[in-house]
């Protein structure tokens, strides 16, 4: 038979004087065409041929190397190797398997296969045909695969034998710097021996395909490298950027401060930098300071539902963020003096422009905002302390060196923006809650605003003011007193008459004694009810007062409680009516008849005549019983 037989690589055409057994299969005996004659010796046509096959098999195999050197992309090279194995081996069907992490094989590309589900298959270490050649790392074939015994079979694999109808199967492997990384297959679907040309060509070429993977498993990690290196240089960058915009912030931090700043152009500065809005609160939690970015506003939270934040910051020492229902991110972090808590730093800024909880470095920034915070608010603090001891000690001076005032007190005061010839009102105050220290520090803002001095004198808080309703002075002073401290408050003021300041205060002191000894702890008021019992007893022992009320009306309080009686209230209002029976009958809804039993009842008691004149002790015991009673609120 003669065929002319046209292939795609570059030899010329061959006749075919005989061919193996098998159609597809290498060619034996052929004998080149010269000159359009056939030679006819078969045996030179046989050695004519087998030159020029290795010659056609070391080009391609010269050709596929360098080819294989080209590629990068891992999966890329892979399905290269078995494309150009299966060209040069003219095998039906060509695979490739790499060792996994479990050591068992895994197949990752072919050519020629029929089953889709081939590049899934996977064989356990050391079965089959691959784990003989992993395991010896040397090439191995099997005429019949299905019938082979001398290799550990697996089900899985076999199952898509049958569906390949793999028959005659040749394996080499791949070893990349004396570890075998996987294997290259060429399989046949019929039964066949593999000829020891054929298994040094395919080995030769799993040796360039060895290098080649090599080569992309180097690329890709060198990839994998450079893709990291880059992240970490963007990172780097980015870093870098944000350390750069947190030096300029903190130095035009520090420039605010340098140049006489308050913290208000602190936070208006943060805001503008941050963006949002930033609110300062005080150490009580009331906002001080709020400031808002023009370029991205955002409204500040309640200081109401800031109080849990402002916790949460003391005690960590850090920021804490929270994020509102609204889509508000709220960062709060806390003035610290030492122990010493000096109020709250708050950023509010749309969680959805920053993809929720705001930058790291940010935050940070902020925590450095509230050390300079810090210092400006001892700086004021201090600064205002020795305003504070100043007015003071002008008080002091003027109670002491009290009545009239001297040019030089005239001086001081009207420097500090007060004029002392005005200050007619002196109030003491009293909490059972605070020191006088602490209520002073509360007092002297009541005194800023009324353009008064406060301070601390002979142990009590005091003020002196100006003013033209002194009741109603008095009873404003006490209601901001008791909403700042928070608790009780007692409050007395007394007029100052000739600049005698030093009268009015021992007035105002002696009857805010006589208050708390008849039960009174939170009221304001002036000296008008209380004056004469304090100057009646002395304040320092109390127990006198006692003794008083039990010896004037004690009998008259006693048999009342024990007869049920109201002879304590009928006497009461007989003195109210200055003795006037038809007045304090009507004022009780009695009959005079009864009015006059009930008072010859109480004289009985008493044992004297409540009708005749000789009443004052006994008139000053039912009023301090009356003011006793409304102190404790008693019907």
């Amino acid at each position: 038979m003669a065929v002319t037989l046209r292939r795609r690589y570059p030899v010329g055409e061959v006749y075919i004087s005989h061919t193996s057994r098998r159609a597809g299969g290498p060619f034996l005996h052929l004998t080149p065409r010269r000159e359009g004659t056939l030679t006819g010796n078969p045996a030179d046509g046989a050695e004519s041929y087998s030159l020029v096959r290795r010659q056609r098999e070391l080009a391609s195999l010269y050709a596929t190397a360098k080819s294989l050197t080209a590629l990068g992309e891992l999966d890329e090279v892979l399905r290269s190797i078995v494309r150009h194995a299966h060209d040069l081996t003219g095998t039906d069907f060509t695979y490739l398997s790499l060792v996994g992490a479990d050591g068992g094989l895994s197949a990752r590309a072919s050519e020629g296969t029929i089953s889709a589900s081939f590049l899934a298959a996977g064989i356990p270490a050391g079965v089959g045909l691959g784990g003989k050649v992993l395991a010896s790392r040397s090439p191995h074939w099997v005429r019949n695969y299905a019938a082979a015994t001398l290799i550990e079979h697996d089900p899985g694999f076999d199952r898509l034998v049958v569906t390949e109808r793999l028959v005659a199967l040749l394996g080499v492997p791949l070893v990349i710097r004396g570890e075998a990384v996987g294997a290259l297959f060429a399989g046949d679907r019929s039964e066949r021996s593999f000829q020891a040309d054929e298994i040094a060509l395919l080995s030769a070429f799993a040796d360039h395909a060895a290098v080649a993977l090599d080569n992309a498993r180097l690329y890709e990690a060198s990839r994998t490298s450079l893709h990291e290196l880059r992240i970490a240089y963007r990172k780097i960058e980015k870093h870098v950027a944000v350390m750069q915009r947190a030096q300029a912030i903190h130095e035009a931090l520090t420039g605010v401060v340098l140049a006489g700043g308050t913290p208000g152009d602190v936070a208006q500065l943060l805001a503008d930098q941050l963006g949002g809005g930033i609110t300062l609160l005080d150490r009580t939690g009331a906002a001080l300071v709020r400031r808002t970015s023009a370029a991205s506003p955002c409204d500040a939270p309640p200081e109401t539902d800031l109080t849990d934040a402002v916790r949460d910051a003391r005690s960590s020492g850090r920021c804490t963020t929270s994020v509102t229902s609204a889509g508000v991110a709220r960062s709060v972090a806390a003035i610290q003096a030492g122990d010493n808590h000096l109020g709250a730093l708050v950023w509010s800024q749309a969680a959805a422009g920053r993809q929720g909880a705001p930058d790291e470095a940010d935050l940070r920034t902020l925590e450095r905002a509230t050390h300079i915070l810090g210092l400006l608010i001892l700086k004021e603090r201090a600064v205002v302390e020795a305003s504070e001891r100043l007015s003071g000690e002008l008080l002091t001076e003027l109670m002491v060196g009290g009545p009239g005032i001297s040019p030089a007190q005239l001086a001081r005061a009207r420097a500090r923006d007060i004029d002392a010839g005005h200050l007619d009102l002196v109030l003491v105050a009293d909490s059972p809650a605070l020191s006088p220290v602490d209520l002073y520090h509360h007092l002297r803002d009541i005194a800023r605003d009324h353009r008064g001095l406060a301070g601390e004198h002979l142990g009590r808080a005091t003020m002196l003011l100006h003013s033209v309703d002194d009741e109603r002075t008095v009873e404003e002073v006490h209601r901001r007193l008791r909403r700042t401290v928070g608790g009780p408050v007692l409050a007395v003021g007394e007029r100052v008459v000739h600049h005698d300041w030093s009268r009015a205060f021992s007035l105002a002191s002696r009857c805010g004694a006589v208050m708390r000894a008849i039960g009174h702890t939170d009221l304001g008021a002036t000296t008008g009810r209380y004056a004469l019992y304090a100057m009646l007893f002395d304040t320092e022992r109390v127990h006198e007062l006692d003794r008083f009320l039990s010896v004037s009306i004690g009998p008259l309080l006693d048999y009342d409680r024990r007869r049920g009686t109201h002879l304590v209230d009928t006497l009461s209002a007989y003195y109210a009516h200055q003795a006037n029976v038809a007045a304090t009958a009507r004022a009780l809804y009695i009959h005079v008849n009864t009015l006059l039993k009930r008072l010859d009842r109480a004289g009985a008691v008493l044992g004297l005549d409540c009708r005749q004149g000789n009443d004052l002790e006994l008139r000053i015991g039912l009023r301090l019983h009356q003011l006793r009673v409304s102190a404790a609120g008693l019907p």
